[in-house]
C-alpha cells in the first residue's frame, strides 16, 4: 500500500485494509526496538511538532519515534510558536514546509489540522484535536490485539462523556476494524450524530455493532474492553467540573463496573488519570467536590486488568508507522 505523502487526519480518511496495514507496521517496528534493530531510515529528514496543549505522551512518542526512524526533531511550545498570533495558519503551514518534511499539530480545532493540510505539500499528522485523536485509537488498537489475539468478536466499552476526542476516534476505529462498540453514558454527553451515523454504516458492512446508551447494564457479559477518560478535557473550564461530575459519577469505572464485564474483560485510560490524590488537580478537585478518585478507581487503574501502561507504549510504535508510510519513498 502506498501512504507516501499522505495527511494523518483522522481515522475515517483510511479503509480498513489501511488501518490493518498500518497496526502490522507498527508491530514490526515494536519487534526492531525490543530486538535492538536499526531502522534509521531517514537520516535526511527533519519533523516539527506544533503544539497548542503541551502533552507527555505524544511528545515524547513523536520525539523517541522521529529519532528512532534518524530524522531531526524540532518541538514548538505553545509560546514558540507565532501561528493564529502574528502569522496565519496558511503561512505557517507553507514555511514549515519549506523546512521540514512533515508536521504534527496538536491542538484544539479539527479545522487548524485540515488547513495545515490543506497548505502544506509535506504530511501532516494529528497528534490531538478537540475533535479527534487517531493516533491514540491506533495505540489502543494495537494494544487490545497484543492481548487478546485477535480484534475479531470483541467488544469495546467506553464509559463516560462519549463524544470527546477519544471517544470519537475509537468508535471510527471500532467501526473499521470490525469491533463492537458501546458509548454508556449520559444522554447529553452522546456523541456527534453525522459521525455515529457514518461509523453504524461502516460497522453494517463489516459485520459488528455500534450502540449508545445511558444504561451501564448493556455492559454486562459483553464488554471485553472498559475505556474511560479524563472528565474534563484541556482547555475546557473549570467550572465545569461540578456539572460533569454530577452527570458522569454513574459512569466512573470501579470494581462494580469491572465485575459487570466479562471475566477477562481489561481496563485502558489514554493517559492521564486521576485515579489518586498525587496531582494537583485531582486534588484540587477533592477539596472542592470531596473526590479522592475521579473517572476511575486507583484499584482498577493499578490492578493486573489495566492495560494503561501498554497503550502508553504503543503510541510510539504506531506513530512511527505513520510517520515512515506517510514519509517513504515509493519502493522504500
Amino acid at each position: 500500500m502506498d501512504f507516501t505523502g499522505r495527511d494523518f487526519l483522522q481515522i475515517l480518511d483510511f479503509s480498513s485494509e489501511e488501518l490493518r496495514y498500518m497496526l502490522e507496521v507498527a508491530k514490526t517496528f515494536k519487534k526492531y526496538k525490543q530486538t535492538g534493530q536499526d531502522h534509521k531510515y531517514f537520516p535526511d529528514k527533519n519533523i516539527v511538532l506544533l503544539f497548542e496543549k503541551t502533552s507527555t505522551r505524544t511528545r515524547c512518542s513523536f520525539e523517541v519515534a522521529g529519532h528512532d526512524l534518524g530524522m531531526g526533531v524540532t518541538y514548538l511550545d505553545p509560546a514558540a510558536s507565532q501561528m493564529g498570533h502574528k502569522e496565519s495558519i496558511a503561512d505557517t503551514a507553507q514555511v514549515l514546509a519549506k523546512l521540514y518534511d512533515g508536521i504534527e499539530y496538536r491542538g484544539f480545532a479539527q479545522k487548524t489540522a485540515d488547513d495545515l493540510a490543506k497548505y502544506a505539500d509535506v504530511p501532516v499528522w494529528n497528534g490531538l484535536t478537540d475533535y479527534c485523536h487517531p493516533t491514540q485509537a491506533l495505540a489502543d488498537f494495537l494494544t487490545i490485539e497484543e492481548h487478546f489475539g485477535s480484534l475479531k468478536g470483541l467488544t469495546v466499552a467506553y464509559l463516560g462523556d462519549t463524544r470527546n476526542n477519544v471517544a470519537n476516534s475509537l468508535m471510527a476505529m471500532s467501526a473499521k476494524m470490525g469491533v463492537n462498540y458501546i458509548a454508556c453514558g449520559p444522554t447529553d454527553l452522546r456523541p456527534d450524530l453525522k459521525l455515529f451515523e457514518k461509523c453504524q454504516k461502516i460497522a453494517a458492512k463489516n459485520v459488528n455493532t455500534i450502540t449508545v446508551t445511558p444504561d451501564i447494564n448493556a455492559l454486562a457479559s459483553t464488554a471485553d474492553v472498559i475505556y474511560t477518560d479524563v472528565w474534563l478535557s484541556m482547555g475546557e473550564d473549570k467550572s465545569k467540573w461540578g456539572e460533569r461530575i454530577k452527570q458522569l459519577q454513574p459512569y466512573q469505572v470501579n470494581t462494580k463496573i469491572m465485575e459487570l464485564a466479562k471475566p477477562t474483560a481489561v481496563f485502558m485510560h489514554p493517559l492521564p488519570s486521576f485515579h489518586d490524590l498525587e496531582t494537583s488537580v485531582s486534588r484540587e478537585v477533592h477539596e472542592q467536590y470531596g473526590l479522592s478518585e475521579i473517572e476511575v478507581t486507583n484499584k482498577v487503574f493499578t490492578s493486573d486488568r489495566s492495560l494503561v501502561f501498554e497503550e502508553a507504549e504503543n503510541r510510539m510504535h504506531t506513530i512511527k508507522a505513520v510517520m515512515y508510510l506517510t514519509l517513504k519513498s515509493k519502493g522504500q
